[in-house]
């Protein structure tokens, strides 16, 4: 005999149980998952680093950034918590999701590298207000950056290297590779043995 499907819970119902939890959960399929715990530093320099970026160019415009307890809904009843992301519609100060998000950040992480270059990507791409997605490589300085075009399809641009530039017109900024991962210390690459 099979088991019942679980509950399907609403964003309101998730949000209301979430601010009861000592964790941080998403809400996939309207059903709560729980967020991964604990990052590596190198996850958290990268966040800083960027936050820090955000926080500057963010300075004087409509548009806020805001970190992993923030939250978009991706897809009708589909909670998504992004390492960083940028808003820019109305504030509220009890709010629980991002009103307008224009960017979304994901570190890729061993456990979730997959899921998140994938799936997560393809959740966030039909999110209307949604004009930027950046994929942050924590073990090299990269970056693929996800742009909508103004005919709505997605772009995909990658930059490789502490001296590339990310180009983000949309909220008047550029930052260097070298800023993103600055403190970043990158493991060694794997070297080729010669057989002779």
């Amino acid at each position: 005999m099979s088991e019942p499907a679980p509950r399907r819970w609403s964003v309101q119902e998730f949000f209301a149980w979430q601010e009861r939890q000592d964790e941080r959960y998403g809400l996939v399929g309207g059903v709560p998952v729980r967020m991964m715990a604990g990052a590596r530093d190198v996850h958290d320099d990268i966040v800083v680093n960027l936050v820090a970026e955000f926080r500057i160019r963010l300075r004087g415009t409509p548009c806020r950034r805001f970190t992993g307890d923030g939250s978009v809904e991706t897809l009708p009843g589909q909670i998504r918590r992004p390492d960083l992301g940028v808003d820019c519609g109305a504030r509220d100060p009890n709010g629980l999701t991002a009103a307008e998000p224009r960017l979304v950040v994901e570190l890729l992480s061993p456990s979730t590298r997959d899921f998140d270059a994938f799936d997560k990507l393809e959740e966030c791409k039909p999110v209307a207000s949604l004009a930027v997605i950046l994929l942050v490589e924590p073990n090299a300085p990269g970056i693929a950056l996800w742009r909508r075009d103004a005919d709505g399809a997605w772009q995909r641009r990658l930059a490789a290297g502490l001296d590339q530039m990310i180009e983000l017109p949309e909220f008047g900024m550029t930052p260097a590779l070298a800023d993103v991962h600055d403190g970043v210390a990158f493991p060694p690459r794997p070297r080729l043995v010669s057989g002779t």
